[in-house]
C-alpha cells in the first residue's frame, strides 16, 4: 500500500529512542497517523512542526497498519507563530480540533483548505482572528451542527440580528431577543457583516459553547486543551483596560 500527497501536520508525538508518530491532514486521505524513522532527531525537528505543510509518501504492507511516513517540507507555515502566542495557540487549537472531530482516513478537504487559509493569514495580525472564528464555524458545518445565521428564528426578519439560540443554532433579533436574552448567545457583528472592531472573545464564546455541548461533551469529553487556552487569552483581552 502506497499513497502520495500534500498536507498539514496536526500533532508529532516521540516514538522510541528516534521516531516520531505523526498525524497528517491530507485532501484525498484525510486525517492519516504514520511513523516517520528518525523523526525526532535534529535534521527533521524544524520540518516536523504542527501546521507545517509538508509532502508526505505512506508505506505500509496492509491498509490497517500504522506505516511508514516519508516526510519533505513544502512550507513552514509554524514558524509564523512560533514567537507569537496568540498565533501559536490558534494554530495548536486548530490541529487539536480536527484531530479531536474528524475521523482517521476519511476526506474532508474544505476543513483542510479553511486550516491553510488561517495559516496563510497568521502574517496579519488585523485578520488572522477573524478567520479563527469563522474556521470553526465551517467546522461545526462539516460535523453536522452548523449554525444559521441569516434570518431571525422566531421572526424570519433579516435585519437587527443580535442573539443565537443555544438549542437551534439559529439567530434571533433584537426584537424578537428582548424577553430570553438571558437564555440567548450574544452574535457578534463581525459574523454577519463587515465589523472594524470583530468581538473575537464573543465568537469563540459562541463556537465554543456548540463545540462543547454539541460535539464534545455527547462523546463524554472536554474542548482540547489548545482550545480552552485560545479562549482563554481573548478572554483576558477582552477584559483587560484599554
Amino acid at each position: 500500500m502506497e499513497w502520495h500527497d500534500d498536507g498539514i501536520i496536526l500533532s508529532v508525538r516521540k516514538h522510541g529512542e528516534s521516531s516520531a508518530i505523526i498525524n497528517v491532514m491530507t485532501p484525498s486521505v484525510g486525517r492519516h497517523a504514520g511513523l516517520v524513522r528518525g523523526g525526532s532527531g535534529k535534521r527533521l525537528s524544524g520540518i516536523l512542526q504542527p501546521g507545517n505543510k509538508v509532502r508526505a509518501t505512506w508505506r505500509a504492507r496492509l491498509p490497517e497498519h500504522l506505516g511508514n511516513f516519508t516526510i519533505e517540507p513544502v512550507h513552514a507555515y509554524a514558524a509564523s507563530a512560533l514567537n507569537d502566542g496568540g498565533k501559536l495557540a490558534a494554530l495548536t487549537s486548530a490541529c487539536a480540533l480536527i484531530e479531536a472531530t474528524l475521523p482517521e482516513r476519511q476526506a474532508h478537504p474544505e476543513i483542510l483548505r479553511g486550516l491553510e487559509i488561517l495559516l496563510q493569514s497568521l502574517d496579519d495580525d488585523t485578520v488572522w482572528p477573524t478567520i479563527y472564528v469563522k474556521w470553526e464555524l465551517g467546522l461545526l458545518q462539516e460535523l453536522g451542527f452548523g449554525l444559521d445565521l441569516t434570518h431571525c428564528a422566531a421572526t424570519g426578519t433579516t435585519d437587527d440580528l443580535t442573539h443565537v439560540s443555544p438549542k437551534s443554532g439559529r439567530a434571533v433579533s433584537a426584537g424578537a431577543a428582548q424577553p430570553y436574552k438571558a437564555k440567548l448567545l450574544a452574535l457578534p457583528k463581525f459574523l454577519i457583516a463587515a465589523d472594524e472592531a470583530p468581538d473575537i472573545d464573543a465568537g469563540l464564546r459562541l463556537t465554543g459553547y456548540f463545540l462543547e455541548t454539541h460535539v464534545f461533551h455527547q462523546r463524554e469529553l472536554e474542548l482540547p486543551a489548545a482550545r480552552q487556552r485560545l479562549g482563554d487569552r481573548f478572554r483576558a483581552k477582552a477584559r483587560a483596560p484599554d
